[in-house]
């Protein structure tokens, strides 16, 4: 499944939910279609998001979800919360979520280990549980939704060493990874040393980025750039978040920028891409996961049970393959697929970049 414009085949069936705010919205009960199934109308799901550090849940998943949602029942109410890198808080508004009756729970856990009590919560009152974006290893969730993570490290790790190797580079990678609490993480972590092992190129040092923060990457970072100095001609960074922490590591140590990873397609990382300040990055079309996670959620609110196409820790699964994008390709995979819009991207610092590129 995989086109530059990214072709998603997720069929979803039906006519929809309601959108919500920080906290949650209804839909007009009276507007509840035909087509909504036994048990789904008027019902409620949780949208249960990690961390205000990527920027992505609030722009993207959650507008995303709550408007499939709304098509595929638009009496339903969506409750949609941010833990904010709090696993106690999410463990709280996940059980806030079902004293109110939730018949769904959509999660993509602050701490997948942590989680495991909410899946087995939720379980024992016969609320489904569907893991998002980052897995639940402990105890299996009702079903999985994800990118393929693992091929997530792997590509983008593989596209470093594959440059650095046309460039001659002679030294060594720094590997900036994700949370040691996000299973999501481990995942890429382990993709990303199947490219780097093997390589030929010295893994000089490697952190494991609390809740993902840039700001933690970045001084980190600083700290091997004192240490190896010009021996870093690579850093392998798991997110856009922590590749632009690594980034201004280097421009505030008044170095030359080596290249960079990323992986979400954030703005931000495409912008840098486009100034040649980040390497690549991840596409991974959101859209694609959250309306599979609403289809997925909305069958077992009609007391459906979706089969999975794959199983990852014991659970139903699907998993998409991402793209990785650079400057050769940005144009095509970002912006000529409506993914991203250049009066975004193309802003005055960038404009000169995105005429070179052909953006626009």
């Amino acid at each position: 499944m995989r086109t530059s414009a990214f072709a998603a085949v997720v069929v979803i069936a039906g006519s929809a939910l309601a959108a919500c705010g920080s906290g949650s919205t209804g839909g007009d009960s009276g507007s509840s279609s035909s087509n909504s199934g036994g048990g789904a109308e008027n019902a409620k799901v949780a949208f249960l998001m990690p961390d205000l550090a990527s920027t992505r849940y609030e722009l993207a998943d959650k507008p995303l979800f709550e408007a499939k949602m709304k098509q595929l029942c638009p009496s339903c109410t969506v409750i949609y919360q941010n833990a904010d890198s709090d696993a106690a808080k999410q463990q709280q508004q996940a059980n806030s979520a079902m004293a109110q009756g939730v018949k769904a729970i959509v999660i993509d856990p602050v701490d997948s280990a942590a989680a495991a009590t909410i899946v087995k919560t939720a379980q024992s009152q016969k609320i489904p549980v569907i893991a998002y974006d980052r897995p639940v290893p402990a105890t299996p969730a009702d079903y999985y939704i994800s990118f393929d993570n693992e091929k997530i490290g792997n590509m983008i790790a593989q596209s470093l060493v594959d440059h650095l190797k046309k460039e001659n580079a002679k030294g060594g990678i720094l590997e900036v990874n994700g949370s040691p609490t996000d299973a999501a993480a481990g995942l890429i972590k382990k993709g990303i040393h199947s490219a780097i092992d093997p390589s030929g190129f010295k893994l000089l040092a490697e952190y494991d980025t609390p809740d993902w923060q840039p700001e933690k990457a970045q001084t980190w970072v600083s700290g091997q750039i004192t240490q190896f100095k010009d021996q870093i001609v690579g850093v392998v960074a798991a997110n856009d978040g922590t590749g632009g922490g690594a980034i201004a590591a280097f421009k505030a140590a008044g170095v030359k920028v080596p290249p960079v990873t990323g992986n979400d397609a954030e703005l931000a990382a495409a912008q840098r891409i486009i100034a040649g300040d980040q390497y690549n990055t991840i596409s991974k079309p959101i859209k694609i996961v959250a309306e599979a996670s609403a289809d997925v959620a909305y069958q077992f609110m009609q007391g459906k049970k979706p089969e999975g196409k794959t199983t990852l820790y014991n659970t139903p699964s699907q998993l998409f393959v991402p793209t990785v994008v650079t400057k050769e390709n940005i144009n095509e995979v970002l912006f000529q697929s409506g993914i991203m819009k250049a009066a975004d991207a193309c802003t005055a610092e960038y404009a000169k970049g995105c005429a070179e590129l052909g953006i626009k």
